[in-house]
């Protein structure tokens, strides 16, 4: 490759190189042999060579010297440069396997290292791309990525959702706006029959929750004429789909006025008034009061945002979800049913369980798992890279002891 000669390289130390040649795409400060490659000779972003101690390249990749994680790999070898060339290649790549999966163009089209980009996430919304860059690297590369999405997908639209917290970790700005072309009319997401208006650009992350798509497909059987809370809803996702799957009732509850007034457009966009209502509310305090007024319901959905953000929030995080497991019990009818799930990475599936357990041992209830839930299959898990496995649920049946 005759520009890959070109970019500064960037050696390790002895023995550094294990985990990369296994599978994974990341590089670690103090695996860098500085003498040899100081990592103050880049600047955030730089396209680099990585290659092991003995000079031996395992591939391209960038540099940010200012990060812990201060390189990765998105080419191995050294074949192909950083370029718009190796964007298409990797978008028709993923592209596939997002067409084979589904019927319509509503998912996660690219997945950061699980699609050998690490950094770059992107999803579709039929003819709108919504992209996040959380790295410096694809940050400096978002005018190839923006070339390489109009040759493969020729959107009306990529908007550039850059607002995530974590890009404060690469010293990165926030932002949201339209990176190509325009928006001429809501943004609409289409899941199992039902239409959803998302904010791409003021909404959280990208604007939709794709990685529960396959779990809310799950629900049907458990839902048919039952009555419904769906706690932490955003756009009612999960309780717009019971809705549609026969539910004699739902309740849909976000602490947030701006998701509940989206709620109750998609309410209304999907002729489901006389079903489905829109409460605005923290989900403890409205579960708290529910329990008060002895309501119950035969199915609950917990899908909250992270409570174990950092590995540090860890005890304090499994607390929370013991806590909201345990509301969410109180307030199930007579042999019930509760989805709970967590996207905590740091909240491992067996100590989410545990939350579980500890909630219905406290209320003296028997809880029978009956699925496991994870990631769907346009979040795909890399094997090599625990990072890419981070969703969790279970649904459960609660029985009294």
């Amino acid at each position: 490759m005759s520009d890959a000669v070109e970019y500064s390289p960037l050696y390790l130390k002895r023995g550094e190189e294990a985990r990369l040649r296994a599978g994974h795409l990341w590089v670690f400060s103090n695996e860098v042999d500085v003498k040899r490659s100081p990592l103050t000779a880049f600047a955030p972003g730089d396209i680099c060579i990585i290659l092991d101690h003995a000079g031996k390249p395992l591939g391209v990749g960038y540099v940010n010297p200012n990060s812990l994680i201060c390189a990765r790999l998105v080419a191995r070898g050294l074949d192909h440069a950083l370029d718009r060339s190796l964007f298409v290649h990797k978008l028709n790549v993923a592209l596939s396997l997002r067409q084979r999966l589904y019927a319509e163009p509503f998912y996660r089209l690219v997945f950061g290292e699980s699609d050998g980009l690490p950094g770059l996430t992107l999803d579709r919304f039929g003819d709108v791309i919504v992209g996040q860059t959380t790295t410096a690297g694809m940050e400096r590369l978002k005018d190839e990525i923006t070339e390489a999405v109009v040759k493969v997908l020729k959107p009306s639209a990529l908007v550039w959702k850059n607002d995530a917290g974590i890009r404060s970790m690469e010293q990165l700005p926030e932002y949201a706006d339209i990176g190509y072309g325009s928006l001429d009319a809501p943004v609409v997401v289409r899941e199992g029959g039902v239409e959803f208006e998302c904010d791409v650009i003021g909404g959280q992350k990208t604007g939709w929750f794709y990685d529960q798509q396959a779990n809310r497909d799950r629900m049907a059987r458990y839902v048919a004429g039952k009555r419904v809370l769906d706690v932490c809803s955003y756009l009612g996702g999960w309780g717009l789909r019971a809705a549609a799957m026969g539910a004699s009732e739902v309740v849909c509850v976000d602490v947030s006025q701006h998701a509940v007034d989206a709620i109750r457009r998609n309410i209304e966009r999907n002729g489901l008034g006389d079903r489905v209502t829109a409460v605005k509310a923290d989900a403890f305090d409205e579960l708290k009061r529910l329990r008060e007024q002895r309501e119950r319901f035969d199915v609950v959905v917990l899908d909250p945002p992270a409570f174990v953000k950092r590995k540090k929030d860890f005890s304090e995080g499994r607390i929370a979800y013991r806590r909201l497991n345990e509301m969410g019990m109180q307030i199930l009818a007579r042999d019930g049913i509760l989805v709970t799930c967590s996207c905590s990475y740091h909240m491992p599936r067996a100590a989410l369980l545990d939350s579980v357990q500890q909630a219905a041992r406290h209320l003296d209830r028997h809880v029978q798992v009956l699925e496991q839930l994870q990631q769907g299959a346009d979040h795909p898990v890399h094997p090599g890279i625990a990072e890419t496995d981070y969703l969790k649920g279970f649904i459960c049946r609660v029985l009294p002891a």
